[in-house]
């Protein structure tokens, strides 16, 4: 299916939503990307797997980046997309083809941009980090990643969500003796020791703190808890699977060593890690942004690929169309009035 990037946002939107993209199977939405971009002579575009990147090449003295992925979570009967007034509704439309829609509308106007662009199309954002496109990216060809400044388009209400939280996860767990249910003075139970932890958890106050001008509020909250082997057995052992989001100003390192104060006395087992993410709201690039966008910029909460900029000496802010609660939902949509918010500020600030 061939993409007309001159057509209303709408339009663009719906027909980007229409080439399903289910993380792993992109091809097809990869495909009409690339063959939509390479028409354009003021781009070169390149192809690594299923993600596309194109760039202008105008000698500009700064480049930045602007980049959304291409999959969505699995269906759940809302494709083909439909409009109801104003809104545009059907997987992705919100979380974040709406994203991916106004960035290819931008990409094909803005053949004189103020700065030098670097648009990206990227697959396998919404599964496991290992398979993140962009990741991908930043090992195979970082200079294709690299700029001034970058903006993710994810769903954000159109307002400027600076940076976003780190995240780890990890297991703490209990031992016990296992004994037969009907003499469980013979044995020792691990589930009832498991209250202490989650009491300590239920008691923790977590911490607000300012980063360059937006307020993060930390969280650390059980996910999850596994224990017991049969209904007639006392458990030996009862698992919890904790969550610690964290604020841009705590390194991972910082971080573990934190949960590891909380949790004093007890083997901490992590199972999963990413950066948080500064927000670099005083880069040149970034003011200019600001003011093309217009409102107060607000942390973000959550951790989105910013931190991979991040992490490659790139400032970034997530911006883009759509309620970021309708992510993921059966009936996610996005306001066609998003839309132009969204396309009209990127035409202010590169045009």
């Amino acid at each position: 299916m061939a993409l007309d990037l001159s057509a209303a946002l709408p339009d663009l939107l719906m027909a980007v939503t229409d080439i399903e993209s289910v993380s792993g199977n992109e091809r097809a939405l990869a495909d009409a990307v690339e063959e939509a971009l390479v028409a354009l002579p003021h781009l070169t575009v390149e192809r690594d797997g299923d993600a596309v990147v194109a760039r202008t090449t105008l000698g500009r003295g700064t480049r930045v980046v602007v980049a959304g992925h291409l999959d969505t979570v699995p269906l759940a009967a809302n494709l083909p997309s439909w409009r109801e007034g104003d809104l545009i509704y059907g997987r992705g439309t919100c979380d974040m083809k709406g994203g991916v829609a106004v960035a290819l509308a931008a990409a094909a106007q803005l053949s004189e941009p103020r700065h030098d662009v670097t648009w990206i199309f990227y697959d396998n954002e919404e599964v496991e980090a290992v398979k993140n496109g962009l990741g991908r990216l930043a090992r195979n060809r970082p200079d294709l990643l690299a700029g001034d400044f970058a903006v993710l388009m994810e769903p954000t209400g159109a307002r400027i969500e600076g940076g976003c939280q780190g995240t780890l996860r990890f297991e703490v767990t209990t031992s016990g003796t296992a004994a037969h249910s009907a003499r469980s003075w013979l044995g020792h139970n691990a589930i009832h020791d498991a209250g202490v932890l989650l009491r300590t958890l239920a008691d923790y106050e977590p911490r607000t703190v300012e980063v360059e001008g937006l307020e993060y509020r930390e969280g650390l909250n059980a996910v999850g808890i596994t224990g017991g082997i049969a209904g007639n057995v006392i458990p030996d052992r009862c698992t919890i699977t904790v969550n610690f989001r964290f604020a841009p100003d705590r390194d991972i390192a910082d971080a573990k060593a934190h949960c590891a104060q909380v949790f004093a006395g007890h083997d901490l087992v992590w199972t999963d890690e990413s950066p948080a993410a500064r927000p670099g709201l005083d880069r040149p690039a970034a003011a200019e942004f600001l003011t093309a966008v217009g409102g107060e910029p607000r942390a973000k909460y959550g951790w989105t690929d910013v931190a991979r900029f991040s992490a490659l000496g790139v400032p970034a802010v997530n911006f883009g169309p759509a309620d970021p609660g309708k992510a993921h939902t059966d009936d996610e949509f996005c306001p066609v009035a998003d839309l132009h918010a969204c396309h009209d500020a990127l035409l202010r600030w590169l045009g």
